[in-house]
C-alpha cells in the first residue's frame, strides 16, 4: 500500500469542506477522486500533499504520516496541480532542472533524466525556449516533467486535462497510463466521467465533502446496474435533496 487516508476532515471556520474521507491506493494503480466542482477533491489532495493540515483524521504516504513527517512525504510524491504555476522567464529545461536540484537529484543523474523525460514527452525541440511562449498543453508537459524529475513512487494529479485541447489531453492521458505501467501509485481528481473510465482502476465519488461511493469501476457498475455517469449524477443529486 502506498497511500492510505482515514477519516480525513478539513474545516475552514464554520465551513466543513471535507468530512471523513477514507480510501487506499496501491502501487501500479490509478485511483480517481470524482466529484463536481466544490466537492472537496482539491482540498483532499492538498491535505495528502501536505499543503493543508487536516482538521482531523490521518493519512500516510509510502509509510510517512502527512502531519508528523511532511518532509518525508514531499520526498516521495510528485504533484501536478490544476494550475501549472510555471515561471515564464525560465526555459523548460531550467524549470525542471531547478526542481531536480531542490529535490537533491545528483547533477549527472539529473541531466540524463531531463533528456529522457523530454524525449518521452516529445518536447526535446522546445526545451530551451522560454515557457511564457508555450501553449497550455506544452506547459502541462513541463509540469509533468517537473513532478517526476525526482522519480517519485506516488503521483498526485489535480484535474490533469482541464482546459487542454484534444491532442494535449490525449498526451497527458498516455502519460498517466505510463505512470501506472511504471508501478507508481497515481491519485487523480477529475469531474470528467469518460476520463475516469479510461484511466482509473478504482474511484471514490465525493459530494459535499463526503465519499458517497468507492470501489472498482466494474464493481460499482455491477452493484447498481448503471454506467459511471448515471451513478455519479444520482449520488450527487441525492446529496442536494
Amino acid at each position: 500500500m502506498f497511500v492510505e487516508a482515514q477519516g480525513l476532515q478539513k474545516r475552514f471556520g464554520a465551513f466543513h469542506a471535507v468530512q471523513g474521507v477514507s480510501f487506499r491506493c496501491y502501487a501500479g494503480e490509478v485511483f480517481g477522486l470524482l466529484g463536481p466542482n466544490g466537492a472537496g477533491k482539491t482540498t483532499t489532495l492538498r491535505m495528502l500533499t501536505t499543503i493543508l493540515r487536516p482538521t482531523a483524521g490521518t493519512a500516510r504516504i509510502a509509510g510517512h504520516d502527512v502531519v508528523d513527517d511532511p518532509e518525508a512525504v514531499r520526498r516521495v510524491i510528485g504533484v501536478l496541480p490544476e494550475n501549472a504555476g510555471i515561471y515564464g522567464r525560465l526555459t523548460a529545461r531550467e524549470v525542471v532542472r531547478y526542481a531536480g536540484r531542490l529535490h537533491g537529484v545528483h547533477p549527472e543523474v539529473l541531466e540524463g533524466r531531463l533528456e529522457a523525460m523530454f524525449e518521452k514527452l516529445e518536447m526535446s525541440a522546445h526545451v530551451d525556449r522560454l515557457t511564457d511562449t508555450f501553449s497550455r498543453g506544452m506547459k502541462q508537459k513541463v509540469s509533468i516533467a517537473r513532478a517526476l524529475v525526482h522519480d517519485p513512487p506516488v503521483v498526485f494529479l489535480d484535474e490533469p486535462t482541464s482546459g487542454l485541447d484534444v491532442i494535449s489531453a490525449r498526451s497527458v492521458r498516455e502519460f498517466v497510463q505510463r505512470f501506472k505501467q511504471d508501478g507508481r501509485c497515481v491519485i487523480m481528481s477529475t469531474h470528467l466521467m469518460e476520463e475516469a473510465e479510461r484511466l482509473c482502476d478504482r474511484v471514490a465519488i465525493i459530494a459535499r465533502g463526503r465519499v458517497q461511493a468507492e470501489g472498482r469501476l466494474e464493481e460499482l457498475k455491477a452493484r447498481t446496474g448503471r454506467g459511471l455517469e448515471e451513478i455519479f449524477v444520482q449520488l450527487v443529486e441525492d446529496t442536494i435533496r
